[in-house]
């Protein structure tokens, strides 16, 4: 078994196409319509579908500003290097929440997607 789609919550799907593509690097896969929003997807070369989601269900918003208010990550993507996509991300304008912290054999960072979610980057494990 392995994951062939996940998803984060995102308040602007165009808004969150530029960051995932422009600024992390994801290519866009899918862009279907659908009334006002759009199945929109973007893919790493490594890994799984991410569907930026639209989020209209009246949960999303509390889930997400609750997850956010106490620094929980709602994905988290692998790095080869987690200093060197700080450094990089950062001089993009990327807004980190931690920078590096090493935890054994485990390193990780957490940026914030600029549409309601943080972002762990992790780096061994």
């Amino acid at each position: 078994m392995r994951i062939h789609l996940t998803s984060v919550f995102v308040d602007d799907q165009d808004r969150a196409l530029r960051f995932y593509t422009e600024v992390l690097g994801f290519v866009k896969k899918h862009e279907v319509p659908l009334g006002e929003d759009r199945w929109l997807t973007v893919v790493s070369p490594e890994g799984a579908e991410l569907l930026l989601e639209p989020d209209g269900h009246p949960a999303v918003g509390p889930y997400q500003r609750a997850l956010a208010e106490d620094g929980i990550p709602a994905a988290s993507f692998a790095v080869d290097d987690v200093p060197e996509e700080f450094r990089r991300l950062s001089a993009l304008g990327v807004r980190f929440t931690q920078e590096p912290l090493e935890m054994g054999a485990v390193t990780t960072a957490v940026l914030d997607d600029t549409c309601g979610n943080l972002i762990q980057i992790v780096q061994g494990g």
